[in-house]
């Protein structure tokens, strides 16, 4: 069973980067000597290890990015925890598939139970697919397939209507009802400053803003902080 750590954003003001989840990036890496960090959801792969690095600092767990790896399937490989950074899901996927990386990262999160955490992008590529991201598809992957370690859809960044505002296009959750009307997976849409810890076969809704669970044909359904998801894992 995959250990996941799945954060909806790394930034929520008023603090620093993944400084407002750095308690359950400390426990979820907990005997890792090293981590290794996937940058590929954003184009200046240096830039975001440095930000990375400086965010896990702290924890006292070093970061090297795979991008420096002149072979990144043996980085994956011998990795003994895995990062996915936020950025464009569209970007990510394509070069993971580019990198024929994708297999291979599944198989170390499912199979060797090497602990994976995603950030925005790297939450949405845990899902079956990408079809819930609310990113541009800048570049074309050549699947929207994701790794599949959870059994429904993620929607990072989940931003209810704002009653008094004068926009009248579609909303944040009339675009996932648009989803459902097409597929079968429900679609967990995380508030940011909240995150998904996976273990065990057991999920569970952690931090402050709770989410909505949107299921085909039902109502959506608020849920709070600490929720139990399990029920959504068979």
């Amino acid at each position: 069973m995959p250990r996941l750590l799945l954060v909806s954003s790394s930034r929520v003001h008023p603090t620093s980067f993944l400084e407002h989840c750095r308690d359950a990036i400390t426990e979820h890496f907990s005997g890792c000597a090293e981590v290794a960090f996937i940058p590929y959801a954003l184009a200046d792969h240096d830039h975001y290890e440095s930000i990375v690095q400086a965010a896990f600092a702290p924890i006292g767990i070093p970061i090297r990015s795979i991008h420096h790896a002149a072979n990144p399937v043996s980085a994956i490989e011998s990795a003994q925890g895995i990062f996915t950074g936020g950025g464009n899901t569209f970007r990510l996927l394509k070069t993971l598939y580019d990198l024929k990386l994708m297999k291979r990262l599944r198989d170390q999160v499912q199979r060797a139970d090497i602990p994976y955490m995603g950030s925005s992008a790297g939450t949405n590529l845990a899902g079956p697919t990408i079809r819930t991201t609310n990113d541009m598809p800048i570049v074309e992957p050549p699947s929207f397939e994701a790794l599949n370690l959870v059994p429904f859809q993620i929607n990072p960044h989940y931003q209810d209507a704002d009653p008094d505002s004068t926009h009248q296009g579609e909303t944040r959750a009339q675009r996932l009802e648009e989803y459902l009307e097409e597929n079968e997976s429900p679609v967990v849409a995380i508030r940011e400053g909240s995150w998904l810890q996976v273990e065990n076969g057991c999920c569970q809704l952690c931090g402050t803003t709770g989410m909505v669970l949107f299921r085909r044909g039902q109502p959506a359904q608020e849920m709070g902080p600490s929720a139990d998801l399990s029920f959504l894992m068979d």
